[in-house]
Parts: structure tokens; sequence; C-alpha cells
């Protein structure tokens, strides 16, 4: 059987170490819905995710659950952002410009002369 007891530190450290995880999460999911990584930097994200992996180190030290599991999930949040952001940068232009309602991959086109 599951045992659902808890010490109260380690329900406060899942519950704090949420918030924190997921704080990556909205770049993350802009970077997909808008399918470019403009106005993005990937180096927050690559900086803490290779220091979460030192809080990783700690807490399976420390055998605290907590600091374990958030900082895992963590670090693969910001490692998603980073190829995101690599993914975005490096395939290029997918459409073509909108031009006047067309779809044009050779840019504005001039108007006839008069």
């Amino acid at each position: 059987m599951l045992n659902m007891s808890m010490p109260l530190h380690e329900l406060i450290g899942f519950v704090a170490g949420f918030g924190t995880t997921f704080a990556a999460m909205p770049d993350l999911i802009s970077m997909l819905k808008r399918r470019s990584c403009e106005g993005m930097n990937p180096t927050m994200a690559a900086i803490m995710g290779t220091f979460q992996i030192v809080w990783v180190y700690y807490g399976v030290l420390v055998e605290s659950r907590p600091v374990i599991v958030w900082n895992t999930i963590a670090v693969g949040i910001n490692f998603l952002v980073v190829g995101a952001y690599f993914y975005f940068s490096c395939s290029g232009p997918r459409h073509g410009q909108v031009v006047n309602g067309s779809h044009s991959s050779e840019g504005p086109k001039s108007s006839p002369p008069r």
C-alpha cells in the first residue's frame, strides 16, 4: 500500500518547488505557439538548467525528495527551452511572406508603371 504520510518540511518543499520549477514554461509555450524564437535568449535557461543539475546532486546527498524531483523536472524544462530556441533559430523561415493578403516567397512586388 502507498504510504501517504510525509513530513511537513517535505510537503512545504514540494509546494515551494512547484512554482519555481515551472517558471520557464511560459517561454517554452510561447516559442512553441509562435514557432519562433524571436525575442528569446537561451542563456538564462542554459545557466539555470546547468546549476539545477547540481541541485539534483545536492538533493541526493541530503536525501531530499522535493529537491531531487523538482530540480530534475526543471532541468528538463530548461533544456527544452534551449533546444526549442536553437531549433527555431536554425530552421529559418518556414513560410513565404504575406504580401497584400497572398503568400509570396519572392518578397514585395512593385507596382506596374503608369
